[in-house]
C-alpha cells in the first residue's frame, strides 16, 4: 500500500480513504455477511425457535397441568362433598334405626311390665281368696267353739255350724261394705 502511496508522489488525505482499501474491505464485509447469513444466522434462529419453543411449551404444559390440578380438585372436592352427605345420610338412618329399636325395647319392656303386674294382682287376688277361705273356715271353728262354750250346747253339728258361721260372715261383709 504504501508503494502506491509513494509511487503516484502525491500526498495522501488522510480523511479519504484509499479506494483499494475500499475494495478489500467490500469483499471482506461481503464475505463475513455470506458466512454469517449463510451459517451462523440459521443456527440462531434454530436456537431462538428451539428456546421459544421450549418456553411456550414450558408454558402450555404448566397451563395444562395447572387445569388438569384444577379438573383433579374438582373432583376431589365432589367425592368429598358426596362422601360427607353419605356418611350424614348413614349417621341419621343410624339415629332412626336406633331411635326404632329403642322404641320397640321400650314398648316390650312396658308389656313385660304389664303381664308381670298383671299376673301379680293375679296372683294376690288368689292368695287373698284363699287367706278369706281359710280364715272363714278358722273363724268359723273358734266361733263355734267359742259360743258353744257360752251357750253350754254342742253346736258341733256340721251342716248347722256351716250355715251360721257362713250367715255371720256374710253379714259382717254387708256391714263393712257400707
Amino acid at each position: 500500500m504504501f508503494v502506491f502511496a509513494a509511487e503516484g508522489g502525491e500526498e495522501h488525505n488522510p480523511i479519504i480513504p484509499i479506494w483499494q482499501e475500499i475494495v478489500i474491505g467490500t469483499i471482506a464485509f461481503a464475505i463475513l455477511c455470506y458466512v454469517l447469513m449463510k451459517f451462523v444466522f440459521p443456527r440462531m434462529e434454530q436456537t431462538f425457535k428451539a428456546r421459544v419453543e421450549a418456553i411456550e411449551g414450558g408454558i402450555k404444559r404448566a397451563e395444562s397441568a395447572q387445569a388438569e390440578a384444577n379438573q383433579l380438585l374438582e373432583q376431589y372436592k365432589a367425592q368429598l362433598a358426596e362422601a360427607r352427605t353419605d356418611a350424614a345420610r348413614i349417621r341419621d338412618d343410624a339415629r332412626a334405626d336406633a331411635e326404632g329399636i329403642r322404641q320397640d325395647v321400650l314398648a316390650k319392656a312396658r308389656e313385660e311390665s304389664d303381664r308381670i303386674i298383671a299376673a301379680g294382682k293375679e296372683q294376690l287376688a288368689a292368695e287373698r281368696q284363699t287367706i278369706v277361705r281359710e280364715l272363714r273356715a278358722e273363724v268359723g271353728t273358734i266361733a263355734v267353739d267359742l259360743a258353744s262354750k257360752i251357750v253350754g250346747e254342742s253346736l258341733a253339728d256340721e251342716a248347722r255350724r256351716k250355715g251360721t258361721v257362713e250367715r255371720f260372715l256374710s253379714d259382717l261383709e254387708s256391714a263393712g261394705a257400707r
